[in-house]
């Protein structure tokens, strides 16, 4: 966040209490008033809700403001940001995947972030508690912050985004883990918006009607590859992400998805399509109701 120049505690307050740092912007201006707590420089910063005023003060005393930016794409799984971070920072890919693995460091972020966490925290047969979690975006980064300092922030990003959407969730069949995993395929499978809302509403269909989703999107994350065939010996592969022998979405997320696609399942488009097909050629989409009509689709697109 950014603390212009000549702010006032008072106004530090208040853009802390905006940004969901702190809970009240008067308390910190009472606290630093208090305190004797002044001397603050403007500048970017990165501060997140498990830090404490002091810590706070001291950040802001120091001028220890954020060094550099780092872009995570939409779309990427948790091995690609800890692919993308490597590059982008000095923690190693492996450091990465560790803390993705530390049941301890996700037990304190679900303290901090329990309505977004809590449905992941039950989850089972997940290969990263995180994944779907790590909101894509543009994060500050600073070289003395830590790797949990860093991927709190795309947490209580995604915490920021939901924060609108809870209530939707509330109100639909889905939980937070099962509206992110299905979020996650539609960000793979479409292109554009409306598209993005079709598809959410086939996956919906075809959940009701019992029929796997058999999305491909879901066997490259159970072999843990990036390619670009799927063949049929990788559909018999053995995972409780494998959507083709598998009903429903599977444990978790296979990525980490974008607010459209995120919106896209909260408000897909009604249909009675149970199929899709893209024309990789031009990127449209066409949809089926019946397997019949779907043949005819992949013969006119795809079979050249």
């Amino acid at each position: 966040m950014t603390i212009p120049n000549g702010s006032s505690n008072k106004m530090i307050g208040e853009i802390l209490e905006q940004e969901d740092v702190i809970n009240s912007g008067m308390v910190f201006n009472y606290y630093m008033k208090f305190n004797n707590q002044d001397g603050f420089q403007a500048g970017e910063y990165v501060f997140s809700p498990s830090m404490s005023l002091n810590e706070i003060a001291s950040s802001l005393q120091n001028g220890e403001s954020a060094d550099t930016r780092i872009t995570i794409p939409e779309g990427y799984d948790v091995e690609q940001v800890a692919s993308s971070i490597s590059e982008q920072t000095e923690f190693s890919q492996d450091e990465f995947l560790d803390l993705m693995e530390d049941e301890e460091f996700f037990n304190e972020l679900e303290e901090n972030y329990s309505e977004l966490l809590g449905d992941a925290a039950e989850a089972e047969e997940v290969r990263y508690r995180l994944e779907g979690y790590l909101f894509p975006a543009t994060y500050d980064y600073q070289s003395d912050m830590s790797l949990e300092e860093l991927v709190e922030q795309m947490v209580a990003t995604t915490d920021s985004v939901l924060e609108g959407h809870y209530d939707e969730i509330e109100e639909s069949d889905l939980d937070v883990q099962e509206t992110l995993t299905v979020a996650s395929l539609v960000e793979r499978e479409g292109e554009t918006e409306e598209d993005r809302k079709q598809i959410a509403q086939v996956f919906f269909n075809r959940t009701e009607a019992e029929m796997p989703l058999q999305t491909d999107i879901s066997i490259l994350y159970a072999l843990g590859e990036h390619k670009e065939v799927v063949t049929y010996e990788d559909l018999e592969v053995d995972s409780p992400y494998n959507l083709y022998q598998n009903v429903g979405y599977g444990p978790g997320p296979f990525d980490n998805p974008s607010e459209d696609s995120i919106e896209a399942v909260l408000n897909p488009t009604d249909n009675d399509y149970y199929y899709f097909v893209a024309d990789t050629s031009t990127g449209n989409v066409y949809y089926a109701e019946t397997y019949e009509e779907h043949n005819e689709l992949i013969d006119e697109y795809m079979d050249e």
